[in-house]
């Protein structure tokens, strides 16, 4: 008869010469480590792990008692064979040995117990890892869950915490009781009635929802889903219960239950109040409905009016209809990319009617989902921000007008003309644009450099007018305009006054340190400053004064460089210099 061949590992440790055990099993056996020496084998028992370990030393040099000591831990089959001794068997067995093979040896009787244990240690590792498993879902039910346990009497004999938590009850005042403790006056008795009738009657499990009472007299509602658990008799041991907290969906439902109390008349209402509000936000605002493919399915006759489309041009066709072509902007791009039907898209879009009209408008996109929660349509409720935006650009018309008046001021008393407070304020634009200032910074500048000697107001005209040159003393004075003219701007809180604020106070500082009021070196010296002090001589020294001649434009050039790293920041500069026939243009634009 053919022997089926294991696959199992066994150690076998053997002295003999014959190797006789060795010899019975190899025939079933692939897997067989065969060791003369004890000390052998413990170096490869842990590394290896086999599934069973044969004892058989026949020498007394070698101690197996000793042996079973150092590897009793490591929950291996041991089988001792050869021993005749009482006492060493009593003690081998003590040790972990599982069982004990006297000689003479049969294969079939080796083979029967070798299989015996080896499947024994397999059914003791599934059993260990069931236990691990069955923690672990002990473990993650009570803490996902509210549980409890009671006796068959109905007695609590466990609690979780998070059944402490909700009821507000310490463990301590609820093991022992019943669970009439946390019973609620508004649960009706035949609910408990039925539901020990379900689990104690009919031994079977019971769901359902229950309001219950905490510590504080205050309320909770769980669903709970009740099990006896029945022994292999058919007796029941006791009962476990698993909760979730359902507490705010009820009161939700409660709610909304009484909000829609009567509820063909409630719909009604909703009804009509539904049509007011479209009629209301018809009469007050630019409407345009698309479908999920962009498609025009409605529009009002203010759409109409600011587009400047007829009503037939626009249904049915693509909503990019009403994008003038001199109007670039992703809404007209990507619409589908912006817009996500979760949630709700706005935007601010300059765009210009048919006729060329330019408008500004703020739209907001609303998806409109169905029963479903699928989007079916988008609402585009749009508000015309036209009047508002030209209002803005008037006000900062306004805004610019004057500020370029009041820098007009400080240079009309010392005789200088209002072209002068233009040029250097786009001498300083371009400059800043140059020197890689953004847009909007390079602005604020053009706006404020005007007021680098606004304060002038505050010189006596016996020095500011005086047609030849000013003594220490009254340069000294002259020297106040900067502190002056900061301390006029210095507590604004507008931007542009804030840049005017610093143009007015670093203006006559030099890159080298001697410049005025402060003494600041290099780059301590604001950009606004470093820019508006190389617009401001450029220009001074290019037009007549009462005190001196215009230069001709040669021996500007060759200051501005003689002046790098003196007077002047170098790379503002070679930037001026490399550019200046830009700066030329614009001095020839705003001649005196």
């Amino acid at each position: 008869m053919k022997i089926e061949k294991s696959s199992e590992t066994i150690f076998i440790v053997d002295n003999s010469v014959q190797q006789k055990i060795k010899s019975l099993i190899e025939e079933k056996y692939n897997n067989i480590i065969h060791f003369y020496k004890i000390d052998e084998i413990i170096k490869l028992i842990k590394l290896q792990q086999p599934a069973l370990i044969i004892l058989n030393i026949n020498s007394k040099e070698y101690d197996e008692i000793s042996f079973l000591k150092k590897i009793s831990t490591l929950e291996i089959p041991i089988i001792l064979c050869g021993v005749k001794e009482i006492s060493v068997i009593k003690n081998a067995y003590k040790l972990g040995v599982v069982d004990v093979i006297k000689e003479p040896f049969l294969k079939e009787e080796l083979y029967f117990k070798i299989d015996l244990w080896i499947d024994n240690r397999k059914k003791q590792k599934e059993s260990n890892h069931s236990s691990l498993l069955l923690q672990e879902y002990k473990d993650a039910v009570d803490e996902s869950s509210i549980v409890s346990k009671t006796n068959n009497k109905g007695i609590i004999t466990y609690v979780n915490e998070q059944f402490c938590l909700l009821s507000g009850y310490k463990k301590e005042e609820l093991i022992g009781k019943n669970h009439n403790i946390v019973r609620h006056p508004d649960t009706p008795k035949k609910v408990f009635e039925e539901i020990w009738n379900t689990i104690k009657n009919k031994k079977i499990a019971w769901k359902g929802k229950i309001k219950n009472k905490k510590k504080d007299g205050s309320y909770y509602w769980v669903e709970a889903f009740i099990k006896p658990i029945i022994d292999k008799n058919g007796n029941i041991e006791e009962f476990i219960a698993l909760r979730n907290d359902i507490t705010e969906q009820e009161e939700a439902k409660e709610y909304f239950k009484l909000k829609l109390k009567g509820s063909e008349d409630n719909l009604n209402h909703s009804i009509k109040l539904a049509k007011e509000y479209e009629k209301a936000i018809d009469i007050s605002s630019i409407l345009l409905r698309t479908n999920n493919f962009g498609e025009i399915i409605y529009v009002n006759d203010k759409f109409i009016e600011l587009t400047q489309f007829s009503k037939e041009e626009l249904i049915g066709s693509d909503y990019k209809i009403f994008k003038h072509k001199d109007i670039k902007d992703s809404l007209f791009e990507n619409l589908e990319l912006l817009i996500d039907d979760k949630r709700i898209f706005n935007k601010i879009l300059n765009n210009k009617s048919k006729n060329g009209n330019n408008y500004w408008i703020n739209i907001t996109i609303v998806p409109i989902k169905d029963d479903n929660n699928f989007t079916i349509e988008y609402m585009w409720i749009i508000n015309d921000l036209t009047e508002l935006f030209n209002l803005n650009e008037e006000i900062q018309s306004t805004q610019k007008e004057i500020i370029y008046k009041m820098g007009e001021i400080g240079e009309t008393r010392s005789k200088e003309t209002g072209n002068h407070v233009k040029r250097v304020a786009e001498y300083s634009k371009l400059l800043a644009i140059l020197y890689g200032i953004s847009e909007n910074e390079a602005n604020n500048l053009l706006i404020a450099s005007p007021m680098h000697d606004i304060g002038k107001v505050g010189i006596p005209d016996s020095i500011l007018k005086k047609p030849g040159k000013l003594t220490p003393d009254e340069f000294e004075f002259m020297k106040e305009h900067s502190i002056i003219g900061y301390n006029i701007l210095k507590d604004s809180n507008r931007d542009i006054l804030k840049t005017a604020a610093i143009v007015a106070k670093e203006h006559h500082e030099r890159y080298d340190g001697t410049g005025y009021p402060f003494g600041l070196k290099g780059e301590e010296i604001h950009i606004y400053g470093r820019i508006t002090a190389i617009a401001d001589v450029f220009d001074a020294l290019g037009s007549d004064r009462c005190y001196k001649k215009a230069w001709k434009d040669e021996e500007i050039f060759e200051l501005l460089e003689n002046e790098k790293g003196k007077q002047f920041d170098p790379f503002l500069v070679s930037l001026f210099l490399e550019n200046k026939k830009l700066f030329i243009e614009i001095r020839n634009r705003y001649k005196d």
